[in-house]
């Protein structure tokens, strides 16, 4: 019987081509949920069936891609994505950033992220859940910014304790969130609709908001130290970047603008005593850089002057 199927589909292809063709125009949203559904259940077979069809189908993508691009608009508008792509990447690496990162999602992915997205938003109780979780989620950056050094000091006497008394060690960090979170839990009024997701995402933005404060103030701090450390040192600064030029020279080396000399000198000192463990050498350049355009050649001018009126000045 099934010889005998096989063999009438082959007789009656062009029919069974037109029944195939009516039935997707009048199912059609029938037959693509049905066939995502088949995807999405093997997504390795799929990949393999789509790199077999490329491989045997080159011919046909290069004339869809060359028939794409053959639109003007089409073709302008890749252009200036790729060029606007090359420029964010050169602004963020002279800024010191890392490279934008992609996560290039599959077709899925994608649906199961909308599915997620409408059980989500059809839920009737979302209002409630929202509110409390941005509740959570702002009282627990407040507590952190407020009390977080206080609360890590807690922690830190905590994990020595459990040292000494031969405990398994724990991370500092996760004491100090784990201590936060049950305090502003205890602040709220409700919290029956939290989930873990919500908790975990409250406590990484959290993460993200003290690591940005601490950073900022880290940074405040070593500008302040190298603007105090570079005019009252000044004069020391200009006679040790005089040697070093001399030196330099000595040794066959270009010489270096003393303002330069001046600040690199003064932050290899001011580093010693300041905290930067949140900030990278971009942001330690960034200070230096600051400093010098702002305090270092107006003063180093100054001294300049001063020196030229004096050595103008006839002897009494």
């Amino acid at each position: 019987m099934r010889e005998y199927q096989q063999q009438w589909v082959k007789q009656n292809r062009e029919k069974v081509r037109e029944y195939y063709n009516n039935y997707y125009a009048k199912h059609r949203d029938e037959v693509n949920v049905r066939a995502a559904a088949r995807r999405d259940a093997d997504p390795d077979r799929t990949k393999q069936a789509r790199k077999q069809w490329a491989e045997r189908n080159k011919d046909r993508i290069a004339e869809l891609q060359r028939n794409r691009r053959s639109n003007p608009e089409t073709y302008r508008s890749e252009l200036a994505a790729n060029a606007a792509a090359r420029r964010l990447k050169r602004r963020l690496s002279g800024a010191g950033l890392p490279p934008k990162r992609l996560h290039a999602a599959t077709a899925a992915e994608r649906r199961n992220k909308e599915r997620e997205a409408d059980a989500f938003f059809s839920d009737p109780t979302l209002p409630e859940h929202l509110r409390q979780s941005t509740a959570f989620a702002e009282i627990l950056k407040e507590q952190m910014l407020k009390n977080g050094a206080r609360m890590r000091e807690f922690a830190e006497a905590y994990v020595a304790a459990r040292a000494r008394m031969g405990l398994p060690p724990v991370l500092t960090e996760d004491i100090v969130y784990a201590r936060a979170v049950g305090l502003v839990t205890e602040r709220l009024r409700r919290v029956d609709l939290l989930s873990s997701r919500d908790v975990a995402a409250a406590v990484r933005g959290t993460k993200a908001v003290v690591e940005q404060h601490e950073r900022k103030q880290q940074f405040d701090q070593l500008i302040r130290a190298l603007v105090v450390h570079s005019q009252r040192n000044l004069a020391r600064l200009t006679e040790e970047a005089a040697i070093e030029n001399l030196a330099r020279v000595q040794r066959g080396k270009p010489r270096v603008s003393t303002e330069s000399l001046i600040l690199h000198l003064a932050t290899q000192e001011v580093v010693q005593f300041v905290v930067t463990s949140k900030l990278t050498i971009a942001d330690v350049r960034s200070a230096a850089r600051f400093v010098k355009v702002r305090v270092v050649m107006p003063l180093a001018s100054h001294v300049d002057n001063g020196h030229q009126q004096a050595r103008r000045e006839p002897i009494s």
